[in-house]
């Protein structure tokens, strides 16, 4: 069952055509992998699916619901978030703080570091940065954690929202490449233990082999081919596609 359908949907900004009748679907469960050279619009997709960028044509569905014409709010709400290629968090408050300011409860309101903490709700977050090996550093300062950190914070913020799916923007750009595994051992394990659907934007192509079922490339702002990550890599295709980006 597809969790996310998308159907010939565009987006243009003027004459720049960023996205031009792009179909594919989400499994639920699944870990799906969103590939193209820089300017082939998968952020713009990204963009679009969440509500960031009202698009031009066609249709988003998440859960068998049409959101393309929801704002980011509700469909955040829905279960659908994203994360980003340069982090969002607060890098004066520490790690606790920005994990407690980033849940958003049921009244649609925002927590702030001056109200009183629900029952249970930092024992929420210190659980979730224990998951994303961030325990340890729960009281320093976000803006004083690495970047490959701050990524893994943004990740466990994410969390406390129990999202139904996660768009995640190249999670392991600009990260140590040392690091680089946990980071993959990680979004597995949101996808196994959490129950959440993964669709990721990545150019390290052993990172996107590795983590995900199924591949869509796209290239000119057009889809180019879908597929196993076996099929994907031996897509002549797609290695021009890449190649010619060069």
């Amino acid at each position: 069952m597809a969790i996310l359908d998308i159907s010939n949907v565009s987006k243009s900004f003027g004459g720049v055509k960023a996205n031009v009748d792009i179909s594919m679907s989400v499994e639920q469960g699944s870990i799906v992998g969103l590939i193209g050279p820089n300017g082939s619009g998968k952020t713009t997709l990204f963009n679009s699916i969440v509500g960031t960028y009202p698009i031009d044509g066609g249709s988003i569905k998440f859960n068998n619901r049409e959101v393309s014409e929801l704002p980011v709010p509700v469909i955040a709400k829905l279960g659908l978030l994203r994360t980003f290629q340069q982090t969002r968090i607060y890098g004066k408050l520490n790690c606790i703080q920005n994990m407690l300011i980033s849940h958003k409860p049921e009244n649609d309101g925002i927590l702030t570091v001056f109200q009183k903490i629900p029952s249970g709700l930092t024992d929420k977050a210190e659980t979730l940065l224990k998951f994303v090996g961030l325990h340890q550093k729960r009281k320093l300062r976000a803006g004083d954690l690495s970047f490959g950190q701050q990524k893994l914070l943004e990740l466990a913020m994410a969390l406390m929202n129990e999202p139904k799916m996660l768009l995640l923007d190249e999670p392991t750009a600009g990260i140590n490449p040392t690091l680089i595994n946990g980071i993959i051992d990680r979004l597995i394990s949101v996808n196994k233990d959490y129950g959440i659907t993964l669709l990721v934007i990545e150019h390290n192509m052993k990172v996107i082999m590795n983590l995900a079922q199924r591949v869509f490339c796209l290239a000119h702002g057009q889809m180019l081919a879908n597929g196993t990550p076996d099929e994907i890599k031996n897509d002549k295709r797609v290695l021009d596609a890449y190649l010619g980006a060069q």
